[in-house]
């Protein structure tokens, strides 16, 4: 009877933790891009290493919206203000070496693409990229990005697929190392999701 009983308490312990997590990460749990792939998810695949709590909820970068006017603050950007995901900002990896790129080509059209956990009543996706010549040396900030969106995809309050593509043409006169950073926004919530990819023009 004793071991029943153990076994009743075991249980229901983790039937409770379970509903914990659910009540407290589920509700930050949501999306990220993987075309052109983001830091975060560079860190959850395991091809950047030491990037902390985010290597297990690459789709948790979650903010304030209303991104540039409002949003998570300069230097906070890439992790949607998260401390635990700071590893995000840094302009380097955690080891010290340069993010990853990809490589893409000014004034063709690219192929974006979101994955989503929870998929939520969207009021659009938009693309900033960071301006020619930015300081690439500090965490990212407003004032390296040129903040019109140079591809903004209104979604109407429908919710995405689990997986949603769309295309839109990249900005001409940029080469070399930029940050793409990709915003969903949240139609019945305050909050944004943000992705920060590192690419090669």
């Amino acid at each position: 009877m004793r071991t029943k009983a153990k076994l009743y308490a075991a249980v229901l312990g983790l039937t409770t933790a379970g509903a914990f997590v659910l009540s407290t990460g589920g509700a930050s749990s949501h999306g990220y891009t993987d075309l052109p792939i983001s830091r975060q998810l560079l860190c959850a695949n395991g091809t950047v290493q030491g990037c902390g709590s985010i290597q297990w909820e690459p789709q948790s970068v979650e903010g304030p919206k209303g991104f540039p006017a409002s949003g998570p603050a300069d230097g906070q950007i890439c992790s949607g203000n998260h401390g635990e995901f700071g590893a995000l900002n840094s302009p380097t990896t955690p080891s010290g070496g340069a993010w990853p790129t990809t490589k893409v080509t000014g004034g063709q059209s690219y192929t974006f693409r979101w994955q989503f956990t929870a998929r939520h009543a969207t009021t659009d996706f938009k693309y900033y990229v960071t301006k020619q010549g930015w300081n690439q040396n500090h965490a990212l900030t407003r004032a390296d990005l040129n903040t019109t969106p140079f591809l903004t995809v209104p979604y109407g309050g429908k919710q995405p697929p689990a997986t949603l593509s769309h295309s839109g043409t990249l900005p001409t006169g940029l080469s070399g190392h930029h940050v793409i950073l990709g915003v969903w926004t949240i139609a019945d919530t305050g909050n944004a999701f943000y992705a920060c990819s590192d690419v090669t023009f």
